[in-house]
């Protein structure tokens, strides 16, 4: 058993009986970790409250870490990014949850990654300061693919063609899984950006659906055992 503070991300949480939560984390320290939060919807009184667990809530936390179980305990909490937008905007809640369900999926290592982490981290904080936001979730998973280990090849983006299985540009425009056309020219719309410049870009929302169906296909492709989100029919709905 270790005791260690972290910042750490909530990625999910379920409930466990009728009190209780347990919470998956994404921590600076450790990677992923899952904490039973006991007795924690029925009390009112104790340090713990379950609006601390919200998905996507940036919080530092005091948790023993039990080699024995993956499933460890949380002894204090702070939330050190209180959210200002995110839980007024409609928008702004379906793009979290939509987020966090990926999240939830793609991040499994129970070991630190800095580079992960603070990306995540930033990108919440900007989402929350920012007011145009319809564009905020395609830019983020194409730059979480940085991370992951797929980003785009640009190095021969002058091509006709884009092969979302290979992850470069190519002159095979008439194979399977290649993008052409208005498709190719919406996927290299969010090349090489940052937050700061996606408000520049002027999709339509049809726009907006092709390259997210394209982006969640180029995840599919890259990520085993990845699954489309089930809450991307909400999400689309929102933006429709």
């Amino acid at each position: 058993m270790a005791i260690v503070t972290t910042k750490a991300i909530v990625l999910n949480s379920l409930k466990y009986g009728d009190t209780s939560l347990i919470v998956k984390c994404f921590t600076l320290q450790e990677g992923v970790k899952s904490y039973m939060i006991k007795g924690v919807l029925k009390s009112k009184k104790g340090k713990l409250k379950a609006a601390h667990f919200q998905p996507l809530t940036q919080l530092q936390i005091t948790a023993n870490h039990s080699n024995k179980s993956s499933l460890h305990s949380i002894k204090e909490v702070q939330v050190i990014h209180p959210y200002q937008t995110v839980h007024t905007s409609v928008i702004k809640q379906t793009i979290v949850l939509f987020l966090s369900e990926i999240l939830s999926t793609i991040i499994q290592e129970e070991e630190e990654n800095t580079f992960l982490y603070e990306y995540i981290e930033t990108s919440l904080i900007w989402i929350d300061t920012h007011d145009e936001v319809a564009n905020f979730h395609l830019l983020f998973l194409l730059n979480l693919s940085k991370y992951l280990g797929f980003y785009p090849d640009v190095s021969q983006a002058h091509k006709k063609g884009f092969s979302l299985l290979e992850g470069s540009f190519t002159d095979e425009e008439y194979e399977k899984g290649v993008l052409i056309g208005d498709e190719i020219n919406l996927f290299k719309s969010l090349l090489g950006i940052n937050f700061d410049a996606i408000n520049s870009i002027s999709y339509s929302k049809k726009d907006r659906q092709i390259i997210l169906r394209i982006i969640v296909q180029y995840y599919e492709l890259h990520l085993e055992g990845f699954r489309k989100p089930k809450s991307l029919d909400v999400l689309e709905t929102v933006f429709s």
